[in-house]
């Protein structure tokens, strides 16, 4: 097996609850790229979302962002594709949750931006404290997010949603997934995430590969949510997360451990650290 390039989520996989980055994990991260393997973070965030703490590592240069909206070279910022959603479309589905008790923003150029009655409130969605810090790092407060995206025609990269309650959360989800030029999917339990058909995070993997000059099965991807659900599927090796949703452990090849148990750096290890060095 020659892995050459590890796609990896954030949240839930690569970091713990509390949003951090282990020592077990970030020696493992370190490794790999000593051997020449490509680390890319691959994340329903925008590049600027990317812990200090994963993006400082040297060698860390790629991202698949937003769930593939963008994949980026992220010491030049040069794009290397991208998939958003056109403004009068993002418009459309903007007007449609406004209609609901649900927060929601679009992430335009890299920052998500937000009303301040989502901001103030956001215990009210169901964010626990360390996500509401998040939440509050990485969002523009704006007067009105429909507004700006329309009288602007500004794309948007993806547009989260957060209910604490997951019957709404459901409806909404059946709702938006009739949509066939968009995709719906979820990284947290109490959140929706809404893309361009085109982008997910295993195209980005299969597109990125192809730019470094890797063949798929040269590639893994590990990941917990049903946003990861593409690169699990369309990478040589896919690696779920022990507190994974049991949708993605069925498509997964290997299921290690749990974020909270360092899983990352256990399957880096189980995989490739295990043997000696090609």
């Amino acid at each position: 097996m020659d892995i050459r390039l590890i796609a990896i989520d954030m949240d839930g996989t690569l970091l713990d609850e509390e949003k951090r980055l282990s020592e077990r994990n970030r020696q493992a991260l370190e490794a790999c790229i000593r051997r020449g393997i490509y680390i890319v973070p691959a994340t329903g965030r925008p590049a600027g979302g990317i812990p200090e703490a994963v993006r400082t590592i040297p060698g860390v240069r790629y991202g698949i962002l937003t769930n593939g909206a963008k994949v980026e070279d992220l010491e030049t910022g040069k794009r290397i594709a991208e998939a958003q959603i056109g403004w009068q479309r993002a418009v459309e589905v903007l007007e449609f949750l406004s209609a609901y008790p649900a927060a929601y923003d679009p992430y335009i150029n890299g920052r998500g931006k937000m009303e301040g009655r989502f901001r103030d409130h956001l215990d009210q969605y169901g964010l626990p404290p360390a996500m509401q810090k998040l939440v509050l790092s990485t969002r523009d407060q704006v007067e009105d997010e429909i507004a700006l995206v329309r009288e602007n025609r500004l794309s948007v990269e993806k547009i989260n949603i957060f209910t604490a309650d997951p019957t709404l959360r459901q409806y909404l989800w059946e709702q938006l997934a009739q949509w066939e030029d968009l995709i719906v999917t979820s990284s947290l339990e109490y959140n929706l995430e809404i893309n361009a058909a085109a982008a997910t995070k295993g195209s980005g993997l299969l597109c990125l590969a192809k730019h470094l000059g890797l063949k798929q099965e040269q590639t893994m991807a590990i990941g917990d949510g049903s946003n990861d659900l593409s690169m699990i599927q369309a990478a040589g090796v896919g690696v779920a997360m022990e507190n994974a949703m049991e949708m993605l452990k069925e498509h997964a090849d290997y299921i290690t451990a749990s974020n909270e148990q360092d899983g990352v750096a256990a399957a880096i290890e189980h995989f490739i650290l295990s043997h000696p060095e090609r």
